[in-house]
């Protein structure tokens, strides 16, 4: 299994430019994935919203009481955790690139007052980072209905309530874990 999402994560980064608007600013349309730092404004938003979803994946598990760094997929190569890794798998896309996607599309960040840039390296201004977390949190607050349970559920409890499935999973009730599948 492991080399399969590195080899999902590399197609999705290269089609990702085509569910952009045309006329785009230029700034802002990708041209791979790079980070730590980034070297451009579509990659210093992915990698902030993905600091975002790591810490709000952690809490998840500390709530629910797993272990993270005892991962599935994911080994331990740095101070990331292989369980919150592997978690987030399951929420990158509903939870920050779709909504990214769709503020670029309605051009809701500008090239300059968003983002600072030093050195060919670019981050967040302080009002990117604001923008980025209302975002982020607007996401959170939106309804999905689970198809185990049947009901809706915003998508901040849905993500503790995937670590639940987990946590069942690996204990007494297989095959409730991550069922969730986008339309």
């Amino acid at each position: 299994m492991r080399g399969h999402e590195g080899m999902a994560a590399r197609a999705w980064f290269g089609v990702v430019g085509e569910l952009l608007r045309p006329h785009l600013p230029a700034e802002f349309i990708p041209t791979g994935r790079n980070r730590r730092p980034p070297r451009d404004r579509f990659n210093a938003l992915l990698s902030f919203g993905y600091a975002l979803l790591y810490q709000h994946i952690m809490s998840a598990i500390r709530i629910v009481g797993l272990e993270p760094a005892l991962g599935f997929y994911h080994t331990p190569r740095s101070s990331a955790h292989p369980l919150v890794l592997d978690l987030m798998e399951l929420f990158r896309l509903p939870l920050w690139d779709l909504p990214l996607l769709g503020s670029l599309n309605r051009l809701q960040w500008g090239p300059a007052a968003d983002f600072a840039i030093a050195g060919g390296r670019v981050w967040l201004s302080s009002d990117g980072r604001r923008k980025a977390i209302r975002l982020f949190e607007t996401r959170l607050d939106e309804q999905w209905k689970h198809p185990v349970l049947d009901y809706s559920l915003s998508y901040a409890r849905l993500t503790e309530l995937e670590v639940r499935l987990l946590e069942k999973e690996w204990t007494d009730q297989p095959g409730l874990f991550a069922r969730m599948r986008m339309r």
